[in-house]
């Protein structure tokens, strides 16, 4: 069995629906270096990171106190968008974000199946950052919800789940952002 602690990219300095790929703000940075002071003490551990640019960044300080590379993988990554337009893509994922996977296109169905694929494959304990919606879908897995969100991490929360075999177990919950604006998503 392994832990799998799923931290949330920073704050970005730019919105879903206005940039591609967003590094951190400075609120995103101050957000990484708190979730590494609080996951310190458990490593080192590896690390494994979305290949975007916010959560690569998000892992850094965790990496340079444990003195470790972290791994990136693409099937922890964020859900693929169907346009390229980001004023689309954003309306696109206000639609999204209200609905079942069950409903869902072939598409995004593999890509929740292969996120969780991989939680599945880990068998040491792993510190993984990533992104809203593939935190929702490993809590969805673990907890047998079918809604695309079941709840909003804060930048830079923590959600632990334990792996055994191809199970998921939710551990406990990142911190909830309550202050959700839908105008200005972040994923």
């Amino acid at each position: 069995m392994a832990r799998i602690y799923l931290v949330r990219h920073g704050k970005a300095k730019g919105q879903w629906g206005e940039e591609r790929d967003p590094g951190l703000d400075p609120m995103g940075r101050e957000q990484a270096r708190t979730a590494a002071r609080s996951l310190a003490p458990l490593g080192p551990l590896k690390i494994v990171s979305s290949p975007y640019a916010r959560a690569l960044e998000t892992s850094v300080p965790l990496a340079e106190i444990w003195n470790v590379t972290p791994r990136v993988d693409e099937r922890i990554g964020e859900i693929p968008s169907p346009v390229e337009d980001l004023a689309e893509r954003l309306q696109w994922l206000h639609r999204l974000v209200a609905l079942k996977w069950l409903s869902l296109e072939r598409n995004l169905k593999a890509w929740r199946s292969g996120f969780i694929g991989a939680l599945c494959e880990f068998e040491e304990d792993t510190v993984l950052f990533s992104h809203s919606i593939a935190i929702n879908a490993a809590v969805g897995e673990a907890t047998g919800d079918d809604r695309v969100v079941c709840f909003w991490p804060e930048n830079g929360s923590i959600t632990t789940i334990d792996v055994n075999k191809s199970a998921l177990s939710l551990i406990k919950g990142g911190v909830e952002d309550t202050h959700r604006n839908w105008k200005n998503i972040k994923v």
